[in-house]
C-alpha cells in the first residue's frame, strides 16, 4: 500500500485498474449517491450510512466490482459517522492515494485496489485502542456486506 499522488478525480483514471467497470452499466445499478462516491469521490452524509453501526459478521466487498475490501473483525465503533476498520482484508486489497482536495489539508484516500473506485480515507495516530492506530473512514454507499 503505497501512497501516491492524486491527480484528479476522472473516469478515465479508472483503466489502470485490472478490473474494468462498464460506467454505464454502473450508473444504472447502483443509486446516484453510491455512483457520485465510487466514481467522483464524493460523501456521504455522516450517521446516515447503513453501516455506521452494523455489526453483522461477514466480509465487506467493493460495490462496483465485488472485491473483498474489509472484515467485520476489523470494524470498531469510531464514532465518526461512518464504518470505522482498523485494516484492510489484505494490503493489495486497497490503493492509497495522497488527497489534495481540502487543501491545504492532506489526506490520504483509500480506493479499491481492483477497480479504482472510491472508498473513503485512512487516518493515523488518532488514539483508537485498535492493533493498527489507524481509522479507515469507509462510505457505506461503497459497500456491500455479506454476511456470514
Amino acid at each position: 500500500m503505497s501512497i501516491k499522488d492524486n491527480e484528479g478525480k476522472n473516469n478515465s483514471a479508472h483503466n489502470e485498474y485490472p478490473v474494468t467497470i462498464d460506467e454505464q452499466a454502473l450508473a444504472a445499478r447502483v443509486d446516484p449517491l453510491s455512483y457520485d462516491v465510487l466514481r467522483n469521490a464524493a460523501t456521504e452524509r455522516p450517521f446516515t450510512g447503513e453501516y455506521t453501526d452494523t455489526e453483522t459478521v461477514g466480509v465487506y466487498k467493493c460495490k462496483a466490482c465485488a472485491a473483498e475490501l474489509f472484515r467485520s473483525e476489523t470494524k470498531f465503533h469510531s464514532g465518526c459517522g461512518w464504518p470505522s476498520f482498523y485494516a484492510p482484508t489484505a494490503d493489495d486489497a486497497v490503493r492509497l492515494i495522497e488527497d489534495r482536495s481540502l487543501f491545504p489539508r492532506v489526506r490520504t484516500e483509500v480506493l479499491c485496489a481492483s477497480c479504482g473506485s472510491h472508498l473513503g480515507h485512512v487516518f493515523d495516530g488518532e488514539g483508537y485502542d485498535v492493533p493498527t492506530d489507524q481509522r479507515w473512514c469507509i462510505n457505506s454507499v461503497s459497500l456491500v456486506l455479506e454476511p456470514r
